[in-house]
Order: C-alpha cells, then structure tokens, then sequence
C-alpha cells in the first residue's frame, strides 16, 4: 500500500493541535502515512506569531489561563510549575504558587508549546512515524504536480508531498513607513521600543483597543517610567527624562474591552446550547440559516437562562418580548458598556470581575453568547450574504468587545496610567491621511456630529490587517492553477445588495443571482481547499485563520485553534468522506457530535 506524506506548513499553535490528534489516532493514521515533514519560517519550532519572543515582549501578557488551554501532554502550569524560578523570572512570571487560573506572560506560553511541541515530536517518533523538521525554511510556493501530489519549494530545495496543511497563522504586515512614523502592525514588537535609555517625549496614537493595543501600551509605559503597587493600589510615574510621553487610543465607539471573568464551563462546545438537528432543521426550503431565526429558536432561550443566573431580571424580560430582535439586544448590552469615560466605565467594572474570579461567579450571558457565536461559526455554510453582512457589521464589532477579556492586571495598568494622565482614549472612526509632508502621520476622526484631523510622529496600527484574500494568498501557483476561489455566499434578495458594496467590487451576478464576497478563500466544512469550478482539491487543507475569515469569521484562540485541527484529522478517519466533492454540513456535523474536543 502506498503511504501517503504529510506536510505541515508553519508550527503553531494550530499545527501542534494537527500533531496531538494525529498522536491521539497513531494506531489508524500510520497506515494512511508515515513521513511527516514540518516547514518553519523560523529559527525554532513551536512558539507561534503571538508567543515568540523575536516577537512580542516580557510585558505583554497572555489572555488565557491554564485551566482553559485545551489538552497538551502536560498543563502550562504543570509546566510552569516544573520550571526553575530563574527561568520564569526572565519570563516575566515571578508571583508564586503558580495558580492554574492565572494569567501569565506571552513568552511564558510560547516557550511552553515550544516544549509540548518536542514532547509530541517524541512521541510520534515513538508510534512508528518518521517526523523531519525544517527550521529557518519559508515555504515559498506550492506547486500542483501532474500525479496529484504538490511540489513545496522551500527557502532553494524542493519536497514532494501527497498532503498538506496550510497553517502559516497570523499575517504581519510589512507596510510600515518608519519616515512617518507610521507602523501598520505592532509586530515585532521590538521596532517600536526605544533605545536604552532612551525616551519618545511626544505623543504616541494608536488605532484600536485591542488586546493588541494594550502590548504596546504596556511595552512602551514599561520603559518610560515605573509602577508602584501599594496597600494593592496600583500607581505609575513617568522618567523625569519622559515627562512628555503620552498615549492616545482610537476606538471607533469608545469602548475598551470588558474584563476577563469567570467562566462556568472554560471550554466552547459546538452543541452546548443546541443540537446538530436543532440547527439542521431551522435552514428553511433554500438551505439558508436566518440569523433572526438563529437568535429566537438557539440563542433566546438559552440567555434567557444565562441573565436569570445574573439575576439580570431586565434582560430576561426584555427577551421575553418576540420582538426584541437580535440587533435590539445588541444595541442594548451594547449602551450598558458605553461610558462617557471609558476609563471610569473599567473602574466601575473591575471589582465586579474581581468577585467574579475569586468567589468562582461565572458572568452567564457572557459565556452563553460565546458559545453561542461559537457554534455559529461552525455552520456560516447555512448563512445567506445578507447573515454575513449583519454578523460581521453588527454582531462582531461587540463580541470583540464582550468577549476578547482583558486581564484584571492589564486593566490595573490602564487605570494607573490613566491616573497619571498617561493615557486616553479618544471616540470615532479613523482614517489615515497621507503624510503631511513634515515627517508625522496625519489622521482623520470621524464622529456624528464632526471630523477633526490630528498628526502623530508616532502611529501604530493595533486594528488588525489578519484577513488574506486570493491576490495576497502566500502561495501565488495554487492561485495561477485555479486551485482556490474566493469565499462567497449568496443574497437571499439580488435586489436588495447594498449599492456601496456593488461599487467596491465585494458583489457579482452569476446566472441571474446576486453573490458576495465573504473574505479570504474558499474551503469546505473539512477545511479542503475548493477550486474555481467548485471542486474541492483533495489533498490541500488551509486552516490558518486569515486565509479563511469568511468561512469562519469567528475562529480566534487556542480551542478554536484546537477544534479545526480536530476536524481536520476526524474527516481522515471517517470512511464517508468523499474524496472530490465537498464534505457537506449533514457530514461534517457527525463529527462536531462525536468528537470530545468539539
């Protein structure tokens, strides 16, 4: 028998999860290959773009605790906890015990799945599998072969595999204009930082309030001046040398992140509020899931019991109204976090966080709506455009809000900072101008009711640049060979698409019907990737998040990390699944009902 060989491009997070499932199936996947061959870019496997410290700096901490890492051969606190004390203080982890619910640092977490990496190297090895680790080898292209197999070309060699898997992560722009002092990604973080003993005395604007954001925040306060904590009071005081330092966040609606919290179940689970038929069912004659259907039927009952758990009686009974529509509750948690001072909206919010993690209250609805968009995102398939529209425009701007929590240490030094007119936050929508010819960047805020411009001689983008389409896909053959399309879905209604997005070229007729473009590429519910005439291609599997944002615009952390590596390996195992056309929803749900990790 012919054995197949695989290929993992990139070693994150994402593919040490590919790794733990193919070791967790050993004895059935060894007959199907032998030969696995891993591709990094990098000088070492394992870390991941957000974890490796070429990357990210001591400052900037992780959002996750132990306890909700999905399974590795050993805990991160396990694994912390077996470490010498002089080695966890050069990873910025000096508070001890170490606690399983604690968050620490980003470079704690990437030399933990560096090791959990070589742990599942060994282990493989162990079952019969050949493993070759290609460090310091960007993959450059991939190029089909005639036989069925693909050609990777690798930094000048070339390998031939029988199967892949895309999983190059996170996208780091390279748009940066260091004349203008303008950055379009904070990554590596270290292009940012002054020299040694060295202090910008101006100030500093960054677009966002992501936990992003909040990494440069804390790089650059770090080295600009020094916290206090006393009677656990949290101060800051600017370098005499830095008394001009300052920095400015844009957030287009003035919010800052809601604040890590309790979770009753730390885990997303596909089917926690629902069933595989319960969703099934609710896709009318079409085949197309209605979002307002989604939210009545799944997510009303189901908060209902959340806000009852909160003691949110206004809510429940708000929700009891039939015509409290989806975007109604929306706008209504939404005008609960919105503060005229963001700042003194966190102060007011922090000791409810606090009670909640240390008297083990879990905050319901939060972790209900979680699950909730989680689940959905395994089934957008059953969306028309019009439900990708009001998802990605009114639902996830406030889930990244309620949901990315900031940690409660993080929030201590946003208030410390503020106290100390360090830091601000300013409301509206951003767009960059060009160069104002003097050396600074130069944007435009726009609110209701007026635009204003402002120049920086420092600017970082902490909005995001993930999402990759077909014309900056990294592997330009597969795309000159007709192996991908883009990630489209269908208007219920041809004559109701949105002019504006009909002049930006994101729609297009087909047969008389109406198509929008849903971001990044196309693939099916295996992660398969699907070609220009809608057949899947086999043996090509892209699960790094920016190339497929469409299909799944709400796969963010390690267990969505987790679940897409298990579904991938799952569909290796099921003997229906079709080798050339695409694995449908009624397939593909047989495994988000029988696997654990789903």
């Amino acid at each position: 028998m012919k054995h197949l060989k695989l290929a993992l491009i990139g070693s994150g997070a994402s593919s040490i999860y590919c790794l733990q499932h193919i070791l967790n199936h050993a004895d059935e996947l060894i007959k199907q290959f032998q030969n696995i061959s891993i591709f990094e870019k990098n000088k070492h496997m394992g870390f991941g773009m957000p974890y490796n410290p070429a990357l990210t700096d001591k400052y900037n901490l992780s959002n996750i605790s132990s306890e909700e890492i999905p399974a590795l051969p050993q805990t991160f606190a396990d694994w912390l906890r077996a470490q010498d004390h002089n080695f966890l203080e050069t990873l910025n982890v000096h508070n001890f015990p170490i606690e399983d619910y604690k968050i620490y640092s980003r470079i704690a977490l990437g030399h933990y799945f560096h090791n959990q990496f070589n742990l599942l190297i060994k282990k493989l090895k162990a079952c019969g599998f050949e493993v070759n680790e290609y460090v310091n080898h960007q993959v450059h292209d991939i190029i089909p072969n005639s036989d069925s197999t693909f050609k990777i070309i690798a930094n000048t060699s070339e390998y031939n595999f029988n199967r892949i898997i895309i999983s190059t992560g996170h996208n780091i722009s390279k748009k940066d204009k260091p004349d203008t002092g303008y950055y379009d990604s904070p990554w590596p973080i270290k292009k940012i930082i002054p020299k040694e003993s060295t202090y910008y005395n101006f100030e500093i604007g960054i677009l966002g309030a992501s936990l992003s954001a909040f990494d440069v925040v804390s790089s650059l306060t770090h080295r600009h001046g020094t916290f206090h904590k006393e009677n656990n009071r949290l101060t800051y005081t600017l370098h005499p040398k830095a008394k001009d330092f300052k920095i400015t966040l844009h957030a287009a609606e003035g919010w800052l992140p809601h604040l890590q919290y309790e979770q009753q179940e730390p885990f997303r689970e596909i089917y926690r509020h629902t069933t595989r038929n319960a969703i099934l069912n609710l896709s009318k004659e079409n085949g197309v899931l209605s979002m307002e259907d989604y939210f009545n039927t799944i997510c009303r009952p189901a908060l209902k019991k959340a806000f009852k758990k909160d003691k949110n009686k206004a809510m429940v009974t708000a929700l009891e109204n039939p015509q409290f529509s989806f975007e109604d509750f929306i706008n209504t948690m939404s005008d609960s976090h919105d503060y005229i001072d963001c700042f003194d909206g966190m102060k007011t919010e922090l000791p409810q966080a606090k009670a909640s993690i240390r008297q083990n209250k879990p905050i319901h609805w939060m972790e209900t709506l979680d699950d909730l968009m989680y689940t959905l995102n395994f089934h957008t398939e059953l969306l028309s455009a019009e439900g990708h529209l009001f998802f990605n425009t009114i639902v996830k701007p406030f889930l990244m809000s309620v949901i990315a929590a900031l940690p409660l240490d993080s929030a201590h030094i946003l208030l410390a900072l503020h106290e100390a007119k360090v830091i601000d936050l300013v409301a509206g929508k951003v767009e960059l101008d060009n160069t104002n010819g003097n050396g600074n960047t130069a944007i435009t805020i726009q609110t209701k009711d007026s635009a204003t411009t402002k120049t920086y001689r420092m600017f970082v983008n902490c909005a995001g640049h993930d999402t990759v389409d077909m014309e900056h896909y990294p592997f330009k053959s597969l795309v000159k060979h007709g192996v991908l399309s883009k990630a489209t879905a269908k208007f219920e209604n041809k004559n109701k698409v949105p002019s504006d997005l009909q002049t930006k070229n994101k729609t297009y007729l087909k047969l008389q019907d109406a198509y929008l473009y849903i971001g990044g590429i196309s693939v099916d519910s295996a992660y398969r990737v699907v070609n220009q005439d809608n057949q899947v291609t086999p043996n090509i599997y892209d699960i790094s998040f920016p190339h497929i944002y469409g299909c799944r615009p709400y796969s963010y952390g390690l267990q969505a990390c987790n679940a897409t590596s298990a579904i991938v390996v799952q569909s290796w195992l099921s003997a229906n699944t079709p080798k050339y056309s695409k694995i449908s929803k009624t397939q593909i749900t047989d495994i988000y009902e029988s696997e654990q990790d789903l």
